[in-house]
């Protein structure tokens, strides 16, 4: 697992700074919902909010956003290595790139 830190001032600046650096790497993430995760998915997808998804779908994701305050920060970025054939034949994991 890969882990990045982004900790810039300045009210939600950190999460724009976290989601602009996802895109610029091909990755797709959820919508805020409080303190909660959010999901991170390589390629182009529509990520529902952390409390709308399953525990299957968090377990596909290829990722995370945390933070204890996604206003001020600092927020983490938690990615894992890429999936497995075995993973994505399992249903484990989601065939990266691919769109919902």
């Amino acid at each position: 697992m890969t882990e990045m830190t982004f900790d810039q001032t300045g009210d939600f600046v950190v999460v724009g700074a976290a989601r602009a650096w996802l895109r610029e790497q091909g990755y797709s993430y959820g919508s805020m919902c409080m303190d909660m995760p959010i999901g991170i998915l390589k390629g182009n997808w529509t990520i529902a909010k952390w409390r709308n998804l399953t525990a299957k779908e968090r377990k596909q994701l290829d990722g995370q956003l945390v933070s204890r305050d996604f206003r001020n920060g600092p927020i983490v970025v938690q990615l894992k290595d890429s999936a497995t054939d075995e993973e994505i034949k399992s249903g484990n994991r989601i065939k990266q790139g691919a769109e919902s």
